[in-house]
């Protein structure tokens, strides 16, 4: 049975997002891992057409059964494909900022809809969910680093406690929303009762979220995989892969 989607320009930048050039990258990244141990049955599709439909099944969220025909292979083998590209197309670890460079993050949670019981809870977006919580840069708007999902009902701060992520921001300085308060991270002033805030403090407020909302941006961007949005995937890993496909389609 022959498949309709290959690994030509037309269907990456459709079905993906990303120019050509870019997806060519993440299959050479890829090479050296992506074909499993030798001596085993060969792959029924080469490398880039299984980078490509892992890259569809992120973006679109088709199930395996629809992914099957278009690729020309059974629903088993995009299982497969899937449960071994997948892991190898996690976020690579951000670099240290350099000494002489003062750069600033911004760190926010998302809940993720998921069907994983063992990953997620009932949450507060009246869905079962996990919450994933992510550092991007200001400048750039990449993804430098995200801690693996944590139960929807936990509050932000005691997933940030329990994470790596703060041994990754170490000696940077984060911003964060009011739901971070006593981390040690920056997050805006807070008005007590018959206590207003003074002037300076408001404008401080005012300037925290305006480089916020650049992460709510990076959020909205990355759930344009679709799969982030109703995760029927077991695991806890998915997001590490979204993040690279979205850092290469700002920066390649």
């Amino acid at each position: 049975m022959g498949g309709v989607l290959r690994a030509d320009p037309l269907w990456v930048e459709t079905f993906t997002g990303l120019r050509m050039d870019r997806f060519a990258k993440v299959v050479r990244e890829r090479e050296r891992g992506g074909n499993g141990p030798g001596g085993g049955r060969p792959w029924c599709l080469p490398l880039s057409d299984r980078v490509l439909l892992v890259a569809v099944y992120y973006r679109t969220n088709l199930t395996m059964r629809q992914l099957a025909p278009l690729f020309g292979i059974s629903s088993a083998t995009v299982c497969r494909v899937v449960q071994r590209l997948g892991p190898l197309l996690a976020l690579q670890p951000a670099p240290r900022p350099t000494a002489d460079i003062e750069r600033l993050w911004i760190v926010d949670g998302t809940l993720i809809p998921v069907r994983d019981r063992k990953v997620g809870a009932s949450s507060r977006n009246y869905r079962f969910s996990a919450d994933v919580q992510v550092i991007i840069d200001v400048d750039t708007r990449l993804v430098i680093a995200s801690a693996r999902p944590a139960p929807g009902n936990k509050a932000d701060a005691h997933v940030w406690r329990e994470s790596d992520l703060p041994a990754a921001a170490a000696g940077t300085t984060v911003l964060a929303d009011g739901a971070y308060l006593g981390t040690g991270l920056i997050v805006p002033h807070r008005k007590r009762a018959g206590r207003p805030l003074l002037r300076g403090q408001e404008e401080d407020n005012a300037e925290h979220r305006r480089a916020r909302a650049r992460v709510e941006h990076t959020f909205a961007r990355m759930k344009n995989w679709k799969i982030l949005r109703d995760c029927r995937q077991k695991g806890d890993s998915l997001h590490h892969a979204v993040a690279t496909m979205h850092n290469l389609a700002l920066a390649g």
